[in-house]
């Protein structure tokens, strides 16, 4: 299979990173997946080819996550080769085979949290979802006082925006502290291909949290970073605007603005009509009216343990 010009571009990036920071993927002399004990699955996926375990490391509870990932175009010539393969069935000119990689083409995407706290077990564990419908009302008697009763740590964007963490990830910066951002990979994409191509915008500011707070004051942080950040991509990936999905979450899992930029060919978690809301449509619902998110009413899915989901039962609204 032709290799192309996208994936080349994919590669120059990445190869460019690893040259200025130095060797990448150094191994851990102290591994926290050795220790790990594992208590039970939170959830497993076969179509994602993930699972998620709860455990502890050393007395601490952890949430390790297992994610295959996906076949690389540039290495598929090795793999073919250097492969062993056993045959399981052969009928016609039909047959499969396990195909037994070398463990340099073979990997599984490891995260780990620890110390994992209970809203982070709660977080991965498979639960019945239920879909709200939320007025403006309804966030300000309700959802408003719910975020700010809870303890939502965001120290971890606190420190990529003050390069305490990650800077080598950050892929472009506007330091400007009204309309600036900084962009970065997003955890999901290993930046080996680009059909799963997954970046954030961060904002620098810290006053604005979530697609609520949002009203037409904010249109030059917006268009700045629907610029900034696609211009950024192209130039550095090679995929226009056009490949390219950009839009909100809401609920957001952060209660720190933020913008998903991702590959039109990636089905990326969230990007469903029930949670995501592009941004080209926020700016110009803006646009119209400055207080649109505000009033109306925005849609989201909750878990069955979201104690957010309770206060709506609570409230005759589900």
């Amino acid at each position: 299979m032709a290799e192309s010009e996208n994936d080349r571009a994919a590669k120059r990036s990445k190869t460019d990173a690893i040259n200025e920071r130095g060797d990448e993927g150094e191994r851990s002399s102290d591994s926290p997946v050795s220790d790990f004990e594992v208590t039970r699955i939170l959830r497993e996926c076969a179509r994602e080819k993930n699972i998620f375990i709860h455990g502890k490391v050393k007395g601490q509870d952890a949430v390790v996550i297992l994610e295959k990932t996906p076949i690389r175009q540039d290495t598929l010539s090795e793999l073919l080769k250097s492969s062993q393969l056993q045959l399981e069935m052969k009928n016609d000119v039909y047959s499969t085979y396990q195909l037994q990689a070398p463990a340099h083409l073979n990997e599984i995407k490891t995260t780990v949290i620890c110390p994992a706290t209970e809203k982070h077990v709660k977080k991965y564990l498979h639960q019945e979802v239920f879909l709200v419908e939320e007025s403006g009302e309804d966030f300000r008697n309700l959802t408003l006082p719910y975020i700010s009763s809870q303890s939502f740590s965001v120290q971890w964007v606190h420190n990529i925006l003050e390069k305490k963490a990650e800077a080598d990830r950050i892929v472009f910066e506007d330091p400007d502290p009204v309309t600036g951002f900084v962009l970065l990979p997003d955890f999901k994409w290993d930046q080996k291909q680009l059909q799963d191509l997954y970046l954030i915008a961060i904002v620098h500011r810290r006053d604005v949290k979530s697609l609520r707070d949002l009203t037409s004051e904010h249109l030059p942080l917006l268009t700045n970073i629907r610029s900034k950040g696609e211009d950024t991509i192209q130039r550095q990936y090679g995929v226009p605007p056009s490949k390219l999905r950009v839009y909100f979450h809401y609920q957001p899992s952060y209660y720190h603005l933020h913008v998903h930029f991702t590959s039109l060919e990636y089905n990326a978690p969230g990007c469903g009509v029930e949670r995501a809301h592009l941004l080209s449509d926020v700016i110009q619902n803006l646009q119209a009216d400055s207080s649109y998110y505000h009033n109306r009413s925005l849609a989201f899915p909750l878990r069955a343990d979201d104690a957010l989901l309770l206060k709506f039962k609570e409230a005759g609204k589900l």
